[in-house]
């Protein structure tokens, strides 16, 4: 650990691009490595059996099921809860799955946004898995957790009652990809249960290992159309949610919208209506169903001002989750907007050429624990990073982007039993008189309380 208030270089962080946890080399979560163990499984002619995640009330977790429920719980592979199981059929799509009783909409709605993205999905989802050719009851996913790719293994035993998936179900009854990813993320998260209530940010973060942009609804910038059209155009992932509420979570209101709900961002459009431009907002619900009933719905008559060619290209009159509104409205009766992209073109338009480093460091207590810059003797303390962006990375206009992503890792595996600390940073530009002493165009960026950084500095 370096001294105090020391300002390391973080252009100079080490690149582990090439080595193991990166996206074509990832660690094997748990130490289980799949190509060892499906070979295994394969030469003994067995079924593959998770002794890391077994098909047990513990990967269920507690208080998720009563006890009457859980005492039902049947832990069963595909072939015995459908005639023909498949991995995937006709494609990968948002519309293949709908929630079940487990509140991990947050999830799914990232799983919604993944569908769209088909190298990132291929990534996070082996595609060529089958129950075919050399199946084993042995499947794979990847995710990116805080800096390295993971390969997390799992069994196919999924958990059902009375021979009906408890969870996460397909729409075409013998399907699974669906909820064989959810298993394997809540094996990541250490339980089912573990992966109740959440926001859409997280895991399009795992699904991604890119960069994230949350805005609030209440203050959006005046360019927000624009910056989702981009945002789509450039293969970001975007999630939002709905407030509580002063009712209990799920309840649908008269407008059709659930409160306390995540939704995902599936389209934006600009149409002709009425000899005006109206900016809409298509979303998805991840239960499958349930959709907005106000302006641009499915049935609204608004739908009758515009061209038929805009009609028939937007309009699907279907009770399946999906749904147009105003952004005017989105901004009224959403929360906030998530964005997750692996490069930061989205926010200017222009290709990725943004220049990455990571690094990874800690707030120790009595050496490196400066807190707030309400602590004036103590802040300096802090770990510090310098950052330069050399003259010929500026715009045209004389800026210099630099975005900073900052995240905590967790010292516990159960998910919900993390306790996040209070973290944050401050940028600052040196000064000439330091600048004249060192580098010029330099920003220092002060970490209070991290566990680990990651910035990118826009070198168009």
């Amino acid at each position: 650990m370096p001294p105090p208030g020391v300002c390391l270089n973080i252009l100079e962080a080490r690149n582990k691009q090439d080595g193991y946890g990166s996206a074509t080399k990832p660690e094997n979560f748990l130490n289980q490595d799949y190509q060892q163990l499906k070979q295994y499984c394969l030469i003994r002619g067995v079924r593959y059996i998770d002794d890391m995640f077994p098909p047990d009330r513990n990967s269920i977790g507690q208080d998720l099921l009563n006890s009457s429920d859980l005492a039902r719980v049947e832990w069963l592979r595909p072939a015995k809860i459908s005639p023909n199981p498949s991995f995937v059929l006709d494609g990968v799509s948002r519309f293949d799955f709908g929630q079940g009783v487990l509140g991990n909409c947050w999830f799914l709605a990232s799983i919604g946004a993944l569908t769209f993205q088909n190298d990132v999905l291929g990534q996070v989802v082996p595609l060529e898995q089958t129950f075919d050719e050399n199946y084993c009851g042995l499947f794979h996913f990847r995710f990116w957790r805080f800096g390295r790719w993971v390969d997390v293994v799992i069994d196919d035993k999924l958990p059902t009652i009375d021979g009906r998936l408890i969870f996460v179900h397909s729409k075409d009854p013998n399907e699974f990809w669906p909820a064989l990813l959810e298993k394997a993320y809540a094996k990541v998260c250490g339980s089912y249960t573990d992966m109740s209530a959440g926001t859409p940010e997280e895991a399009m973060m795992d699904f991604t290992g890119g960069v994230h942009m949350c805005i609030q609804m209440s203050d959006p910038p005046p360019n927000l159309w624009e910056l989702m059209f981009r945002a789509g155009k450039y293969g970001a992932l975007m999630g939002c949610g709905t407030p509580q509420g002063e009712t209990s979570a799920n309840t649908v209101l008269p407008n059709g919208l659930v409160q306390g709900h995540a939704y995902t961002v599936t389209g934006v459009k600009q149409l002709m209506s009425q000899g005006k431009l109206v900016n809409l907002v298509r979303l998805w619900n991840p239960w499958g169903k349930g959709e907005w009933n106000g302006n641009w719905s499915d049935r609204s008559p608004l739908w009758q001002t515009v061209s038929a060619d805009d009609r028939e290209m937007c309009l699907s009159v279907n009770d399946d989750g999906e749904f147009w509104m105003t952004i005017q409205d989105f901004c009224e009766f959403y929360t906030d907007l998530d964005v997750c992209s692996l490069c930061p073109d989205f926010l200017d338009g222009n290709s990725c050429r943004w220049k990455s480093s990571m690094y990874e460091g800690r707030w120790v207590a009595g050496t490196t624990a400066g807190g707030c810059m309400n602590n004036r003797d103590s802040f300096w303390t802090n770990p510090q990073y310098r950052v330069k962006i050399n003259n010929q990375y500026t715009h045209k206009d004389g800026e210099k982007n630099m975005l900073v992503s900052l995240m905590q890792k967790p010292d516990k595996r159960n998910r919900r039993l993390v306790q996040n600390l209070h973290i944050g940073f401050s940028v600052f530009e040196v000064t000439k008189q330091v600048r004249d002493n060192f580098i010029s165009d330099t920003f220092t960026v002060h970490i209070l309380h991290s566990h680990s950084a990651a910035l990118l500095n826009d070198t168009t």
